[in-house]
């Protein structure tokens, strides 16, 4: 299938998209004991593979006040799969149930759509986050947010400039997993003192793709599956074949996403820089190790001195002057062990307390508020991993103004290091 939305057409349609939620009747599209209109927000999904059919599809097909109205998928097995999924739930016929494309360009030039929620590879994350939030949509967007530091600022000038509502996939905030929010509670309130060291356990960095080429895919666009990306020939590994219950393996190639350390390393630096209250910050310089190829020992120095090491058992470990605290799924322990054992007190930092990631998306969609996990905590958050992986790829020293979002004194960072070149007409749009 071909792109049928030329950018010209796009522009042009979505400049009138009215950038409020659709009101929808409670007898449309699915069961009369829906909520009401002026309660019903409606989403499209952009990407279908394993993340939107275990999360997002079945979350948001249950949560009354939204409406999934469409689905946006390169591959047509794992497309007609989710469009299935959606129709079923909501007891319609196919002719009746949501529309969908292969397209992201279509979702956004529909003025029938509030919001997207985003869960393709990390290459085709910024681009359509920007135009979206230029169409007047409000963005959900699985994490790592960007591909670049470059992308990630960008994404950050796009959501204040159209005052877009938009949550980053960094579901540990809202305590799925583990319990993060007492864990930065704890920290922030100073049980452990003043935070000295932070080890954050995840996997490496990712290299460039070698894999042979296989027989293509049958319904499978693979030109707007790469996207940005270079040309290369198809392979299973990337975009499996058919609807698959695992995450593909695009995730180890650069051409796609920074590999272990982004992937997961955009969960537990979230949390790292979220007990630091560095949302809107992070790291002054970056060492890799003695053997950058390891993957593994790459060094952050925050401007009040804290280091952190990429490093150590799953998910952070936090030494301050007076104990240590280990955060990660399913752990939460500390020495001494009072730290984690005496409740907060009323004079202690409460963190707003995330009701569900999706819901809270909804509610600030409502109430126009900024989100648990806003753009510029998962554009901080990612910027950090990539900082790490550059330290890494080129074995060297980095400094870092994130005030400015540029290396200090050093020419070839930012000429080589903030972006990288794209494929056309994939090119990173302006705001």
């Amino acid at each position: 299938m071909k792109n049928t939305v030329t950018r010209r057409q796009f522009v042009k349609t979505a400049a009138a998209v009215v950038a409020v939620p659709t009101i929808i009747r409670a007898t449309a599209l699915g069961s009369e004991e829906r909520p009401a209109p002026s309660e019903r927000i409606t989403v499209a999904m952009i990407g279908c593979g394993k993340m939107a059919n275990d999360f997002h599809i079945s979350t948001l097909t249950r949560t009354p006040d939204a409406q999934m109205v469409g689905v946006c998928e390169v591959d047509e097995t794992r497309r007609e799969h989710a469009k299935k999924r959606v129709d079923t739930k909501y007891g319609v016929e196919a002719s009746q149930g949501c529309f969908e494309t292969d397209d992201f360009r279509e979702v956004l030039a529909r003025d029938d759509v509030d919001a997207v929620c985003i869960a393709a590879p990390d290459h085709w994350h910024a681009i359509p986050i920007i135009e979206a939030c230029k169409a007047g949509k409000d963005v959900y967007c699985e994490k790592p947010l960007t591909l670049t530091i470059q992308e990630a600022k960008r994404c950050i000038d796009a959501v204040n400039k159209h005052g877009r509502v938009f949550q980053t996939g960094s579901q540990q905030r809202s305590s799925v997993f583990g319990k993060f929010r007492l864990a930065c509670e704890l920290i922030r309130s100073g049980r452990i003192g003043e935070v000295k060291q932070i080890t954050v356990g995840v996997g490496g960095p990712s290299h460039w793709c070698k894999l042979p080429e296989e027989e293509m895919e049958p319904g499978l666009n693979w030109d707007m599956w790469l996207g940005q990306a270079p040309t290369r020939p198809y392979n299973s590994v990337l975009s499996p074949r058919g609807v698959h219950n695992h995450f593909p393996s695009w995730r180890a190639y650069r051409e796609y996403s920074g590999g272990g350390h982004t992937d997961m390393g955009a969960h537990h630096y979230d949390i790292a820089q979220w007990a630091l209250g560095m949302d809107d910050a992070g790291p002054v310089e970056i060492i890799p190790p003695e053997n950058p190829k390891l993957g593994r020992g790459v060094k952050y120095i925050y401007a009040n001195g804290v280091e952190m090491t990429h490093g150590g058992p799953q998910g952070c470990v936090f030494t301050g002057t007076k104990g240590t605290l280990h955060i990660g799924r399913g752990v939460l322990t500390s020495d001494p062990e009072d730290i984690v054992k005496e409740p907060l007190g009323e004079d202690e930092v409460h963190l707003f307390k995330s009701p569900g990631h999706h819901r809270n998306w909804l509610d600030c969609i409502k109430s126009r508020e900024k989100c648990v996990a806003p753009v510029e905590a998962g554009a901080r958050t990612v910027t950090i991993v990539h900082l790490g992986n550059t330290a890494y790829w080129n074995e060297r020293s980095l400094k870092w103004d994130p005030e400015n979002w540029r290396f200090v004194d050093d020419d070839e960072a930012n000429a080589k290091f903030l972006d990288r070149e794209r494929r056309d007409p994939w090119q990173l749009p302006e705001v």
